[in-house]
């Protein structure tokens, strides 16, 4: 027992500390269960309120990278539909299926009139119809058909004018002719100086086929007004006889082209219509009828 008293027994300055340390842990056990778990629910609720500020930051963000993009992003200026190239096509959205029909269809001398009629052609999907047609800008004579100037004509629209009523296409001017609609400054000059390439202007209407940029339904108008009322003579020259340099002073007609004339008038013992001269190899079919402004058939025995 005086063993186990000795190492029990403490001084006063060891009680006081060992009082102390019970102190210190009473103390600690007191902010564990009563003061700690109150700040943890002060810090929750402050939680969501932290939350909410960062998503209204992130969003005034994303607002601003909006607006750099789209201050970034290329304006789209009107333009004419008939005018749209492949580059131009891609940044539209459009496909290359789509592009390539607008091409073919301009490659005819065909011109887009309206959406509508773009849509037709292309086939472009209705929802970027709906984008890209907000910048389409067609002429005035389509957007706005009714004539500016009251000296022009309706009455084409109205009847077929007779050959007395129309004027000379030899002799107009291209002020006059501007008064057709789809004709401008450019081409009418441009018909007047191809006009008179030839000594004594056109010898037939078919002739305006050779003008760059006339389309065919532009030619139907214009006949519709205009016609050749005095065309110049003509010394005709006779297929079944004509040497290649004879033949090569026609339109149309070069020196390969020549000789295959002749070729297959040898083998054909000579024609017997111009008509026949479709069957010549690489003959331009489609400007047959202007040839033969220039020829005749006479057969001689």
């Amino acid at each position: 027992m005086n063993f186990l008293k000795s190492y029990l027994a403490f001084s006063k300055e060891q009680r006081r500390g060992i009082f102390l340390l019970f102190a210190v842990i009473i103390v600690l056990q007191c902010v564990y269960f009563f003061i700690l778990p109150k700040f943890s629910v002060n810090s929750n609720k402050t939680l969501p309120e932290n939350k909410k500020a960062l998503a209204v930051f992130i969003a005034e963000i994303d607002s601003l990278k909006l607006r750099e993009l789209q201050t970034l992003k290329p304006k789209i200026s009107p333009f004419n539909p008939n005018f749209i190239t492949d580059y131009k096509g891609a940044k539209l959205g459009m496909s290359n299926e789509e592009i390539d029909k607008l091409l073919q269809f301009r490659k005819e001398e065909q011109w887009i009139n309206s959406t509508k009629q773009f849509q037709e052609v292309t086939q472009v999907s209705d929802s970027l119809l709906k984008i890209i047609s907000l910048y389409f800008k067609f002429p005035k004579w389509i957007t706005n058909p009714e004539p500016d100037k009251a000296s022009y004509s309706h009455s084409y629209k109205n009847k077929t004018k007779t050959f007395a009523q129309k004027q000379d296409l030899n002799t107009a001017t291209a002020l006059q002719l501007q008064k057709v609609n789809g004709i401008g400054e450019a081409l009418s000059n441009r018909i007047v100086k191809f006009r008179n390439k030839f000594k004594g202007g056109f010898i037939a209407d078919i002739q305006l086929e050779d003008v760059y940029g006339l389309s065919p339904e532009v030619i139907q108008k214009l006949k519709q007004e205009f016609t050749v009322k005095t065309p110049p003579e003509v010394q005709k020259i006779n297929l079944n006889t004509a040497t290649v340099n004879q033949l090569v002073t026609i339109q149309h007609i070069d020196y390969n082209l020549a000789h295959s004339i002749i070729e297959q008038r040898t083998l054909r013992e000579g024609f017997n219509t111009l008509n026949e001269l479709l069957k010549v190899k690489d003959f331009p079919v489609n400007k047959l009828e202007i040839i033969k402004l220039y020829l005749q058939i006479d057969n001689q025995n």
